[in-house]
């Protein structure tokens, strides 16, 4: 399916600091394709020679400890995945992509990648700083799940997903996409019924409200008070 500049450079704020010109030379060896609802992208363990941008919907990054599936990350629109592959030939994914609903995905190959960095040198560098957040929120992830309890992992999983969305710094917010209470385990490393009774008592203690599967934080101040407090 041809790829529409404009609304590339629209829903992907990463092309939005690309020269037009270089843009438009990178558009033909882009690919767009659409995915349902609970499509993999790809498996933990395929070779990998592609990125991928979120031009619409979005997608679930998980991979398995032993028998436990640990969910890393929820991309939205703009975001991107699987830069890992365009390091370095031959690695492999080192986890599973699944699109939450339908979703509209551009591709560009490692090679085709190569050619725009010739280019521009400074694509490479965003790349990088981009990579290197994840990195260190993957530290912080594997920190959180030796050393914090399953409250206070939870309590830092509902910020960090109120920070990511909000556009604003207020005080109670409503996380925009439906989360289930397995969902919520799997990005917590923690069982479902240890998560039904944490989510409870959240909202015994008036921190959140939930409805139709979308939880509402209605004080963020005091939810961080309350990590302070337990860490």
């Amino acid at each position: 399916m041809p790829v529409d500049g404009n609304k590339l450079r629209a829903s992907i704020p990463f092309f939005r600091d690309i020269e037009p010109t270089l843009i438009d030379r990178l558009i033909p060896y882009m690919h767009q394709k659409n995915y349902r609802k609970g499509e993999l992208i790809f498996l933990e363990g395929d070779q990998g020679n592609e990125i991928y941008f979120i031009g619409s919907g979005s997608v679930s990054i998980y991979t398995f400890d032993k028998s436990k599936k640990v969910i890393l990350a929820f991309l939205r629109e703009g975001e991107y995945f699987g830069e890992m592959a365009l390091m370095k030939p031959g690695l492999v994914r080192s986890a599973t992509a699944e699109c939450l609903m339908q979703t509209r995905l551009y591709s560009l190959r490692r090679t085709d990648f190569q050619l725009l960095i010739e280019n521009d040198r400074n694509i490479a560098f965003h790349l990088l700083d981009y990579t290197m957040d994840r990195l260190r929120r993957a530290n912080q992830q594997i920190y959180d799940l030796t050393f914090l309890n399953v409250r206070s992992r939870m309590i830092k999983k509902l910020l960090y997903m109120a920070e990511e969305y909000s556009l604003d710094d207020s005080n109670e917010f409503v996380i925009p996409v439906k989360i289930t209470h397995q969902q919520l385990a799997e990005m917590v490393g923690a069982v479902r019924e240890t998560v039904s009774k944490v989510l409870q008592e959240f909202q015994d203690e008036g921190l959140i409200h939930i409805q139709d599967k979308k939880v509402q934080l209605l004080n963020i101040r005091l939810l961080k008070e309350k990590l302070s407090e337990e860490v």
